[in-house]
């Protein structure tokens, strides 16, 4: 999920909040410039020009151009991760990701012209749109690993899985019959919940987004995002015509 709102990222310091502003200060260039002339004609010189910083402290923030125009705010995926977290531990799994979502999303009224332009040059750039569904998969994929982890700390120790490196056949070990699966770098594999909690989640954002950019004189984008949701804890029942 890549939304743009100026928040500051969990902790951090005055440094830290400057090279934030610096870099969405990038971010919101390139999509204001890509949506004027078109993805293709804009070069990093001109999104560094247009927020005031050199060609060099760009690709201190970016690895290439095209970054600019499709990760727009790299902290928002590990916000979202820290406040699930940190969510009272009676709130259901839904319920937490539902509330931690809706902080990080609070500024999306105010930012609506730029969500707007950036929904614009995503779909008048295909290779732009292809990174930027791979940017949200991999923010789906640690946000899935994130809704494991908080099952397993809720269901307690004996969930745990074996950390990385240890021996399975040691004693006390969790027996590897039981222990979650092993996924990349020697983590545990999220199981289906999870990975379905994180994907019906990244769904709910961007249909409460598009549904919300197409009637913002009609409704809150608050309203919006809080019916997608009650809808989805309700079953997705049929409407009522």
């Amino acid at each position: 999920m890549h939304t743009m709102t100026g928040k500051d990222a969990v902790g951090g310091g005055l440094r830290e909040r400057k090279k934030r502003a610096t870099r969405a200060a990038l971010a919101e260039a390139a999509v204001r410039l890509a949506a004027e002339h078109g993805a293709d004609q804009v070069t990093v010189e001109a999104i560094s020009a247009a927020a005031g910083v050199s060609v060099r402290t760009f690709f201190n923030y970016f690895d290439s151009r095209d970054d600019a125009f499709v990760v727009v705010d790299a902290d928002a995926g590990e916000r979202v991760r820290q406040a699930f977290l940190a969510a009272p531990p009676e709130l259901p799994p839904l319920e937490a990701l539902r509330e931690a979502l809706a902080a990080e999303l609070r500024e999306a009224e105010r930012q609506h012209e730029l969500w707007s332009l950036h929904a614009r040059v995503l779909r008048s750039a295909p290779h732009l749109l292809v990174r930027n569904l791979g940017a949200q998969m991999a923010d789906e994929s640690g946000l899935a690993e994130t809704i494991a982890r908080r099952i397993r700390a809720e269901d307690g120790p004996d969930a745990a899985a074996v950390p990385s490196g240890e021996d399975p056949d040691r004693e006390g070990a969790p027996d590897t019959a039981t222990a979650p699966p092993r996924g990349d770098a020697g983590r545990a594999a999220p199981g289906l919940y999870p990975r379905l909690l994180a994907a019906v989640a990244g769904t709910a954002v961007r249909v409460s987004v598009q549904h919300w950019c197409e009637r913002a004189d009609e409704v809150s984008f608050a309203d919006v995002f809080r019916e997608v949701f009650d809808l989805i804890a309700a079953g997705l029942p049929v409407p009522a015509r």
